[in-house]
């Protein structure tokens, strides 16, 4: 039986995100899992919310986003908040996420080679999970 997979998306980098998606549903399709609802957040501090609302009616979730290195602390207070938002919600629901944020702190040279490999990583991190 495959399992039924939420993804949430963080949009503030929407094309670079888009295409991890892409990477997502072929990884997906690799893994026998099937994709439920996309669900498009603002930016990375709106994941956990989404995540809870999509773990009630999905065998597990995975996330996408960037958290770009800022001029200030906050992305980096911010990416540790939504990390261990996200630790609690599986353990909350007793369900895998798989974490497809890159970041907090990612310079624009960090993002480009970092899109495939983390797309298809958070998938594959719920296919066992």
């Amino acid at each position: 039986m495959s399992k039924r997979v939420g993804v949430v998306c963080g949009s503030f980098h929407r094309d670079e995100v888009e295409r991890m998606l892409s990477w997502v549903r072929e990884e997906a399709t690799l893994c026998n899992i099937s994709l439920g609802d996309i669900v498009w957040v603002p930016g990375s501090m709106e994941v956990p919310l989404a995540l809870d609302r999509l773990l009630v009616t999905h065998d597990a979730a995975i996330c996408l986003g960037i958290i770009e290195k800022g001029e200030t602390q906050h992305g980096l207070a911010m990416g540790q908040a939504v990390i261990k938002t996200i630790l609690d919600l599986q353990l909350k629901h007793d369900k895998a996420i798989g974490l497809g944020i890159i970041g907090p702190g990612a310079e624009p040279h960090h993002i480009e080679p970092r899109l495939e490999p983390h797309a298809r990583a958070a998938l594959r991190a719920v296919v066992n999970g």
